[in-house]
């Protein structure tokens, strides 16, 4: 080891030894984890001996860690948001690309096909009307020749033996055929 480089390495030791504890201290208030206060000093040390011949000597050298430990904590904070965005774009692209199994459909396909088989043959029409033609209750009315208001009561008990049909079979709520039983805006009552 050269002398200079000896020397230099006396410094580091000594600027380490002065204000470990205070850069440590700092580090703890402001992070959330012992684990980032530490990488946080370690990182503000990696930067002040790569920079010893620009650090000031005396208690400057105490300030100069500060503004170095301060920009380190701001660039960890914005890898960390950069890293949690691309998290979410990631998280949405795998949810927009994720394909349901199949056989789940199928399974509650024919689960409904049962218990509308086990209907009587007009709450099998309004509830095939409503959810598989995608008619609503005025346009059901049309089809069948009834009121409106006829259909949102006769569709609504519908329903009820429907889910009472599917017992445990149900699908999940939400999701039973979706089956509209109030009028819609332009239907009126």
């Amino acid at each position: 080891m050269t002398t200079s480089e000896r020397v230099r390495e006396e410094r580091f030791r000594a600027l380490y030894s002065a204000h470990f504890d205070a850069l440590l201290a700092y580090a703890v208030r402001r992070t959330r984890h012992p684990d980032d206060a530490a990488d946080l000093v370690a990182e503000t040390f990696l930067v002040a001996w790569r920079r010893l011949d620009e650090l000031p000597t005396g208690d400057e050298s105490r300030l100069w860690l500060y503004v170095v430990a301060r920009h380190v904590r701001s660039n960890a904070e914005r890898s960390g948001r950069r890293r949690e965005r691309l998290g979410e774009r990631l998280r949405q692209q795998l949810t927009d690309a994720f394909v349901p199994d199949p056989a789940v459909r199928v399974t509650e396909h024919a689960a409904v096909r049962a218990a509308l088989q086990r209907l009587g043959p007009d709450d099998r029409e309004l509830l095939m009307l409503s959810a598989w033609e995608g008619l609503e209750p005025r346009e059901i009315a049309h089809v069948l020749e009834i009121s409106p208001t006829a259909v949102r009561t006769r569709l609504s008990r519908a329903r009820r033996r429907l889910r009472d049909a599917l017992g445990d079979a149900s699908p999940a709520p939400g999701h039973e055929m979706s089956v509209r039983t109030a009028p819609s805006p332009q239907e009126g009552r």
